[in-house]
């Protein structure tokens, strides 16, 4: 083996050792979280502490849209409705799409017959009338206000505060973003968002009419026909709207590559 492949491959076994070492701490958090989640769900009902504990929560809130629907939304629909546990569990328990639109909501083969009953049964408890169609309360909010700033002498509009006031440093929000980005999104979109080798350049697409919303669809449900995973379970909703506040910034250029000032 000439020199030039031992060295190519002592840099591609010290890259897939990085990569593990990330993913190693990442999962050792995500466990150390979930651990305290249960501990401090010890008085919820049992089927709520189930979802909790899986994935469930990462796409679903109980009074508001995320990427599927209200479970007060959910329990309303299907109130009264006869079959309406066998239904709604064989739909988690195989995946299903189309009830709530195109967005499709994976399998979960993980969950016994027994814990997505005690799921479904919590569900259908929830008595709320709230409007089934609410925005998650990350977009609600983003929609409410919008900051303006200036940029190589442009005037650029987001619906979030980027720079703490009176100071040029960014939010915690955004700093946040940029750390959970470059700490994994990087591995195919580029460090920076810059875009990469087997991913597109996200700064490009919210310039092209992302938003946020469909920014969370992706990121949540992943897209397995271009190898990209879903990031459910491993991320929360807040931190893709934290990593989708740092991509929007660095897309209207108001965050420049590197670690920006916090």
């Amino acid at each position: 083996m000439s020199l030039r492949n031992r060295t190519s491959l002592t840099k591609g076994r010290r890259n897939c050792l990085q990569i593990m070492l990330i993913m190693a701490i990442g999962a050792a958090c995500t466990g150390a979280g979930m651990a305290a989640t249960s501990n401090s769900n010890s008085n919820m009902p049992e089927g709520e502490r189930i979802a909790h504990n899986s994935d469930c929560f990462s796409c679903h809130a109980v009074g508001h849209k995320v990427v599927g629907p209200a479970y007060d939304a959910v329990a309303k629909k299907f109130a009264g409705k006869k079959g309406a546990v066998k239904t709604l569990v064989d739909a988690v328990k195989n995946g299903h799409v189309g009830t709530w639109g195109n967005i499709p909501m994976p399998p979960h083969p993980n969950l016994s017959h027994a814990q997505l009953e005690k799921i479904i049964h919590w569900i259908l408890s929830l008595k709320s009338a709230e409007a089934s169609s609410a925005p998650s309360s990350s977009s609600s909010s983003s929609s409410k206000k919008t900051y303006t700033y200036k940029v190589n002498g442009k005037t650029v509009t987001v619906g979030f505060e980027v720079f703490r006031p009176g100071t040029k440093k960014v939010t915690k929000e955004v700093f946040r973003g940029f750390e959970l980005f470059n700490s994994y999104c990087f591995r195919c979109h580029g460090p920076d968002a810059i875009g990469g080798e087997y991913a597109p350049d996200l700064r490009q697409s919210l310039q092209n009419g992302m938003t946020e919303q469909q920014f969370t669809d992706t990121a949540m449900t992943g897209r397995e026909a271009k190898g990209m995973p879903k990031w459910a379970g491993f991320f929360s909703p807040h931190e893709i709207h934290a990593i989708y506040q740092y991509v929007k910034a660095r897309s209207v250029k108001l965050v420049s590559t590197g670690r920006p000032p916090e």
